[in-house]
């Protein structure tokens, strides 16, 4: 495996501008059982330390699905399942308790070498699953209650909670629960901020594409009509993934356990390691304020540099920040665009300073910020938008609908300021 190690030193201050917005917040860890048992599971321990030392609230859960198969092989014996989605019956019981045994242990004993407290608790209430198409589950539960007030307790007193996919009914009886299942409840109940599931899988591809993000309305539509487009592995979590969102866990990543600085990778920088499942809260385009003015223009710099944008200054920017709209991921701006009106000619808009940070190329981004310029535009009056463009024209005009216009059309302030920069940009226009 590459050992996807991104983050540098040099790259604090990157990560010191995410804690004011994660402090506080809670996160749920979910391991499958095959990480756990991998040797990159140490290091996921480390960033865990890492996280837990910015103020970040964490829950650990755990999936025992390899331990299982592993004791079932040494037995020389056959499990009715191995997931905690089928039949469980007496003899898989008995080595999943044996089993989350030997994946607890390795947990509490990393968390130890950290210098974190850590307990396993019994705060998951199960109940049977019960018959489903008249196959009795036997021993196979599902999650009746998360005593929230006990795990608050053990995390306001800096003590990770520990939830294994054994789960308990009001009789004290054993039920194997799924872990992805579990850690979705345990999200809901807590309020968290992000599910992180852990897998020996890169993340979610839709038929055989890698998504590095991926909104939660794709992937319901998916599971419904087509739920063999994603790959097998990650369809577990994607349904879980939709559950969670759905229930308000506004975030939730599927990440590959063996990377090294994975979990660090995603966290705290834009573009991630791996698939992120998001809510329509998590990509939104707002109103630039005074306070985004250094990250507009940091974002368009080079593109001013290259002439593919308008040379603006800093101040000049704060001049017009009213003008500008922007698009932000995790509430970091990747794109920016800007509308601006004209008193002499009140019915036209100029579209102006789109920008689309490289990595986010291609998604849909560019065309959704000239969509909501276009919108905004027409809600202040105007009849019809131009765009000035050296190197993007093409985009204007085959993705934007927009045609090339004569630059008489400008009005003359505008006219004006074009002849005088000789950049001989083309003039687009299109009709709202």
């Amino acid at each position: 495996m590459s050992n996807g190690s991104e983050i540098k030193p040099t790259d604090l201050r990157g990560i010191l501008k995410y804690v004011p917005r994660f402090q506080g917040q809670t996160f749920v860890i979910a391991v499958d059982g095959i990480i756990v048992a991998d040797e990159n599971f140490s290091n996921i321990l480390t960033d865990i330390a890492v996280l837990r030392s910015l103020g970040i609230k964490l829950v650990i859960v755990h999936g025992i699905g390899h331990q299982l198969k592993e004791l079932a092989a040494l037995r020389k014996t056959a499990i009715s399942d191995d997931d905690g989605t089928g039949v469980t019956d007496e003899v898989t019981l008995e080595l999943a308790i044996r089993a989350t045994g030997r994946t607890t242990h390795p947990i509490i004993e990393g968390l130890t070498q950290n210098s974190l407290k850590a307990a396993t608790t019994n705060a998951v209430r199960a109940v049977p699953l019960g018959i489903i198409k008249g196959v009795d589950h036997h021993a196979t539960g599902k999650v009746d209650r998360i005593d929230k007030e006990f795990l608050q307790q053990l995390i306001n007193s800096q003590v990770i909670p520990v939830l294994t996919p054994i789960g308990f009914d009001r009789d004290g009886h054993a039920l194997r629960i799924n872990s992805d299942l579990l850690a979705a409840e345990v999200a809901e109940a807590l309020q968290a901020t992000k599910i992180i599931y852990f897998s020996a899988h890169a993340g979610l591809e839709i038929r055989g594409e890698f998504r590095r993000a991926i909104s939660v309305d794709v992937v319901r539509e998916l599971l419904a009509a087509k739920p063999e487009s994603i790959n097998e592995p990650m369809r577990s979590k994607a349904t879980h993934a939709v559950h969670a969102i759905e229930t308000g866990t506004p975030r939730v990543h599927l990440l590959d356990g063996r990377v090294l600085d994975g979990l660090l990778n995603e966290v705290f920088s834009n573009e991630g390691i791996g698939t992120l499942i998001h809510g329509n809260e998590y990509q939104q385009i707002r109103q630039a304020t005074r306070r985004d003015v250094r990250a507009i223009y940091n974002l368009t710099r080079q593109a001013m540099k290259r002439e593919e944008l308008l040379h603006r200054t800093l101040q000049a920017i704060e001049k017009n920040i009213e003008q500008f709209y922007v698009f932000e991921i995790d509430e970091n701006i990747i794109a920016c665009v800007s509308v601006n009106f004209y008193p002499d000619k009140p019915k036209f808009a100029e579209v102006g300073s789109l920008y689309v940070m490289p990595f986010y190329h291609h998604r849909g981004i560019g065309k959704k910020m000239v969509d909501y310029a276009c919108k905004m535009a027409a809600e202040h009056g105007a009849a019809s938008v131009i765009a000035l463009s050296t190197q993007s024209y093409t985009f204007f005009t085959s993705v934007c609908a927009f045609e090339e216009a004569d630059k008489e059309l400008l009005p003359e302030s505008r006219l004006k300021s074009y002849e005088e920069g000789g950049r001989n940009s083309k003039v687009l226009t299109k009709k709202l």
